[in-house]
């Protein structure tokens, strides 16, 4: 059946066999009514605070973030990956953009379920695989700004914009430092405070996969309900100092515990490292 996000959070922090107390405890909030409050439904949880869920509990932001059915029964013989992808996008597919689709059947799709279409004389979309296209792979571009100014407002649920076809290999030989390409996502940032290195609206390629600070350098974070794009220092025990590199703005000291950080930003779209 399919799970609200409320049931979500609740069936995986007892995955892991933590109590409320110590998931609320691993995100650095003060009181477990918080947890409490999201699995009861009574109160709707930001994406900073998704994300903090996320890593206290060790799991991807998607599995919280998409209504996908669970516990669902073993396939029929016969069946494909694709025919059970068909079934979860009937089931809760309806928000996807019908691209973003396209590209799940194609992903989906195995060499045996190819050779069956073949045979049957179907005519199949030639929709390209991650990785299967010489060294390149589709970075996921989300609607998601991170502010060089003020600060953006939270997104609660991002939309999937268009993917960007990039190539791992010539992201290294940029000096681009990475493990996983499919960490690699794409975000906008808004303002002038850290101009020149970043201009408005310039594309960003960021790790998702880095939650924690790990070394001065640019980072997408929430802080006071806000996304933003800044340098992050390390100013004492209690405190990141939030850079600008734009001398008309001024910096500020911001509380560590308050700063979640979202992603490392590792290169700006127009090729200029950070």
């Amino acid at each position: 059946m399919n799970e609200s996000l409320s049931q979500r959070i609740k069936r995986l922090r007892k995955s892991t066999g933590m109590s409320q107390a110590q998931l609320a405890d691993a995100c650095g909030w003060k009181s477990q009514s918080r947890v409490g409050n999201y699995e009861a439904g009574t109160r709707e949880p930001t994406l900073a605070d998704i994300a903090s869920i996320a890593s206290a509990l060790g799991v991807d932001q998607s599995e919280l973030l998409l209504n996908t059915p669970v516990a669902d029964p073993a396939p029929a013989p016969g069946r494909t990956t694709a025919d059970l992808v068909k079934q979860m996008l009937a089931k809760s597919g309806k928000g996807i953009p019908e691209e973003a689709r396209q590209r799940l059947l194609a992903a989906a799709e195995e060499p045996g379920d190819q050779a069956l279409k073949a045979d049957a004389g179907l005519m199949t979309a030639d929709f390209s695989r991650p990785g299967l296209v010489g060294d390149e792979v589709w970075i996921a571009h989300y609607d998601v700004r991170g502010a060089m100014g003020g600060g953006e407002q939270t997104h609660d649920f991002p939309e999937m914009l268009q993917d960007v076809r990039v190539s791992p290999r010539h992201l290294r030989e940029l000096g681009v430092e990475f493990k996983e390409h499919y960490h690699l996502k794409l975000v906008t940032g808004w303002g002038q405070s850290m101009a020149p290195t970043i201009k408005n609206r310039d594309p960003l390629i960021v790790d998702v996969s880095i939650r924690d600070f790990a070394g001065d350098g640019i980072y997408y974070f929430s802080w006071g309900g806000h996304e933003y794009i800044k340098r992050l220092q390390i100013a004492d025990d209690e405190y990141f100092e939030m850079i600008s590199d734009n001398p008309k703005h001024k910096d500020r000291m911001i509380r560590r515990e308050e700063t979640y950080i979202q992603a490392r930003v590792l290169l700006v779209w127009n090729a200029h490292l950070v």
